[in-house]
C-alpha cells in the first residue's frame, strides 16, 4: 500500500455541516484525528470525506472495466502518443504493466477509501451521540470499506489486509493476505453494514442503505460460486419493496433521475466550481476541435476525448427493437465521412465545458435482477430464473425467453447483462467472474489485429502483434511498481 496515504490516514477531509448534503461542499481543512472525532458532526464530516474519494476511484475506472473487454475500445491517435493515451492503450490491449498509472489510481484510490473508513471505524464506538446516526455512519463506513477491498481483491487478487488505521510508516507495510482471507473480511463487513444501514425509503439520498451491502455481498456470492448464498441475499432485495425499475431505460440516466427508485448505489457528481463535477461525456466522445455539434458546450476535447468507444461487436449484440441501444449510443461523422459511435449515457444538458452533472451508476436494480437469474440458473432453477430476466427484457422492449436449458439461459443471461449493463464498468469483471475472460478476449483481440480499421485505427496504423496476449496471468493487474518499492513484501 502507498505509505503516504496509510501514514496521513489519520487525517480526514472536512466536508463541512452535516446539515447541509454531503455533496454540496468540497474539503475545507485536514484535522487531527486526536482532537476531530468526537462529536455526530465530526463523524458525518469524516463519512463524507470517505464517500469523496470515490469521485477519485470512478474517474477513469472505466479503462480496466470496459476497454479492458470487448464493449469499448479507443479512436487511436496517430499524432498524440502521450504516455497517459499510451498506458490506456496498453490496458485495453492487454499490454500494461506496473508501471501505468490508471492501475495505480485503482490501487491508491481503493486504499484511500479504506484508510478513511478505518479511521470512523476505529473510534465511532467510543463516541457518545444518537446511537441509531452512530449505526448508520458506522454501517456506511462497513460498506465502503468492504466494497473497496472487493475493487481489490477482483483486479489484484491478494493484497494487504489493513482494518485498522496506521499509526505512522513504520506499521504502514503489511504483506498480502491470500484472497480467501481478503473476501472472509468482505462478507463480514458487508453483512455488519447490512443490518446497520437504513433501507433505501429513509436513507439521505445518495448515501449507502442495507439493499446496497446486500448487492454487494450477492456479488461476492456470485464471485465465489456461492450461488444459494448469493440468491438468498438478492432476493432479500428484490422482496423488500424499496425498489423498482424505471419505465423508460434512457429515463434512468436522467439528470433529474439521480438516485431513482431503480438506483441501489451510484456515485455523485455535481457540476460547478466547486470540484465535484463529472467530465465523463466529453472523454467518451470523439475528440473534436469543436464540441458544440455533441454537447450543446464550445470547447476542444481532441487531448482528452475518444475513449471508451463502443465496438462493432457491442453494436451488433443487440436485438432488433431494443430500446438499449439508441439510449446508450450516439454517432458522429467527422469532415472526412468517417462515423463514430460515442456513448451517451452520461451526456446531458450541462453548463460549462468539461463540467458535466451525471452520477456514475454503480449498482442499479436491474443488475440486481439479473444477478438473481444467473444465481437460479447455476442452481439449476432455470424456470424460476426467467421472471427477473424477463422484468429486465420487457423494459427494453424484448419479448420474454422461454429456454429452460441451463446452458441456453446462462448465455443468454450474460448477453443481458452486457447490453444492460454497457459503459457501467461491469464486462470486464463479469468476463473474469463466469471464466469466458480468456476466450472471449482472445477471439476478440484476433478480429481486432485482423480489421485494425473496424477498431478505429486509422488506414496504415495497427495494433502492436503482441497485443491481445491473453492469459491466466492477465486475469489478474499487477501491483503498482512504485507500492512495491515502498514496501517489498508486496513482491
Amino acid at each position: 500500500m502507498n505509505k503516504s496515504i496509510i501514514a496521513g490516514c489519520f487525517l480526514i477531509a472536512s466536508f463541512g455541516s452535516c446539515k447541509k448534503d454531503f455533496l454540496e461542499l468540497p474539503p475545507q481543512s485536514f484535522i487531527s484525528s486526536a482532537t476531530f472525532y468526537k462529536t455526530q458532526e465530526d463523524f458525518a464530516q469524516a463519512i463524507n470525506g470517505t464517500y469523496a474519494a470515490l469521485r477519485s476511484l470512478y474517474s477513469d475506472a472505466y479503462v480496466m472495466g470496459e476497454m479492458r473487454s470487448d464493449n469499448t475500445h479507443y479512436i487511436f491517435k496517430a499524432t498524440d502518443r502521450g504516455g497517459q493515451n499510451v498506458q490506456r492503450e496498453q490496458i485495453a490491449d492487454f499490454l500494461d504493466d506496473a508501471s501505468n498509472a490508471f492501475i495505480a489510481n485503482k490501487w491508491t484510490s481503493s486504499y484511500n477509501i479504506i484508510a478513511r473508513a478505518n479511521q470512523i471505524l476505529a473510534q465511532i464506538d467510543a463516541a457518545s451521540f444518537d446511537n441509531t446516526a452512530k449505526n448508520n455512519i458506522r454501517g456506511q463506513a462497513l460498506f465502503l470499506r468492504a466494497f473497496s477491498y472487493y475493487e481489490l481483491v477482483q483486479y489484484f487478487g491478494d493484497v494487504p489486509l489493513h482494518l485498522v488505521p496506521t499509526q505512522g510508516v513504520e506499521d504502514a507495510a503489511l504483506a498480502k493476505t491470500a484472497k480467501a482471507g481478503v473476501y472472509t473480511q468482505i462478507i463480514a463487513d458487508a453483512k455488519e453494514a447490512a443490518t446497520l444501514l437504513p433501507l433505501k425509503s429513509v436513507q439521505e439520498k445518495g448515501r449507502v442503505s442495507s439493499g446496497t451491502a446486500k448487492t454487494l455481498l450477492g456479488y461476492v456470492y456470485m464471485t465465489l460460486k456461492q450461488y444459494g448464498d448469493a440468491a438468498t441475499v438478492l432476493k432479500e432485495i428484490t422482496g423488500s419493496n424499496q425498489y423498482t425499475l424505471l419505465t423508460d431505460y434512457a429515463a434512468v440516466f436522467a439528470l433529474n433521475n439521480k438516485n431513482s427508485s431503480e438506483s441501489v448505489f451510484e456515485v455523485q457528481y455535481i457540476q460547478g466550481s466547486l470540484g465535484l463535477q463529472s467530465n465523463f461525456a466529453y472523454l467518451f466522445i470523439p475528440g473534436l476541435t469543436n464540441t458544440t455539434p455533441i454537447t450543446g458546450v464550445v470547447g476542444n476535447n481532441q487531448i482528452i476525448g475518444g475513449w471508451n468507444t463502443p465496438t462493432r461487436d457491442l453494436i451488433n449484440s443487440y436485438e432488433a427493437n431494443d430500446k438499449r441501444k439508441d439510449a446508450s449510443i450516439a454517432y458522429y461523422t467527422d469532415a472526412g465521412g468517417v462515423t463514430y459511435p460515442y456513448v451517451k449515457k452520461y451526456l446531458h444538458t450541462h453548463a460549462n465545458y468539461n463540467n458535466t452533472d451525471d452520477n456514475w451508476p454503480v449498482y442499479r436494480y436491474s443488475d440486481v435482477l439479473l444477478l438473481l437469474a444467473e444465481a437460479l440458473n447455476e442452481q439449476n432453477k432455470s424456470s424460476e430464473a426467467l421472471a427477473p430476466l424477463n422484468l429486465v427484457r420487457k423494459r427494453a422492449g424484448l419479448t420474454d425467453v422461454t429456454t429452460t436449458s441451463q446452458t441456453e439461459l446462462r448465455d443468454i443471461i450474460s448477453k443481458e447483462r452486457r447490453l444492460e449493463l454497457a459503459f457501467e464498468n461491469h464486462r470486464w469483471l463479469d468476463l473474469v467472474r463466469t471464466g469466458k475472460a480468456i476466450e472471449v478476449m482472445t477471439a476478440y483481440g484476433a478480429k481486432v489485429k485482423a480489421n485494425p480499421q473496424a477498431y478505429y485505427y486509422p488506414a496504415g496504423s495497427a495494433p502492436l502483434t503482441q497485443s491481445y496476449n491473453v492469459t491466466q496471468t492477465r486475469l489478474l493487474f499487477p501491483i503498482p511498481d512504485r507500492e512495491i518499492i515502498l514496501n517489498p513484501l508486496l513482491k
